[in-house]
């Protein structure tokens, strides 16, 4: 099972070289993960995504909490939270596909921010699994490159569970 990490770590140098330096001594890979300054000043927020069962992820826990400038560690996983990840996507679109290729980004909420006589580039923001199946539709067009930040969460204060919602959703319709 994949697991989703929230670390509050001091922004100092050398903080993830220790914090991917204790995954590899252990033999764990790191699936998904991003950066960035937090709420706080000097304070950094690591968001990862670690596969793993529930007593792995507790023991890589308390081995987190271990390390120096390690402030907070939250496996939110099972915690309502609100999930996005941002991608950049080029894709082949000759003057015959192009139009079918607009109207999948127009589906997905997604913008054309660069276009050339046989391809365009496209940016998409969502959660992961919009992420997948964004991807699959255009991979029939042919997909010249893909870069993406990886998920970034944070959890909901209002504890309302959307995967819970549109569960419930499904059954009604």
């Amino acid at each position: 099972m994949k697991h989703t990490l929230s670390v509050l770590v001091e922004d100092e140098a050398g903080v993830l070289t220790r914090i991917a330096g204790l995954f590899a001594r252990r033999g764990f890979n790191i699936e998904s993960l991003a950066v960035g300054p937090a709420e706080q000043v000097g304070v950094s927020r690591i968001t990862m995504v670690v596969p793993g069962d529930d007593q792995t992820i507790e023991q890589l826990t308390k081995q987190l909490y271990k390390l120096i400038n390690v402030l907070k560690v939250q496996d939110i996983t099972h915690t309502p939270c609100v999930e996005r990840e941002l991608m950049l996507i080029k894709v082949n679109a000759t003057a015959s596909s192009r139009a079918e290729v607009i109207e999948l980004s127009q589906v997905f909420r997604a913008r054309v921010v660069d276009i050339s006589e046989d391809s365009l580039t496209i940016e998409v923001v969502g959660d992961p699994g919009k992420m997948v199946a964004f991807v699959q539709m255009l991979n029939k067009f042919g997909l010249r490159e893909v870069a993406r930040t990886g998920k970034i969460a944070l959890t909901r204060e209002s504890g309302v569970n959307t995967e819970y919602l549109k569960s419930l959703a499904a059954k009604v319709y």
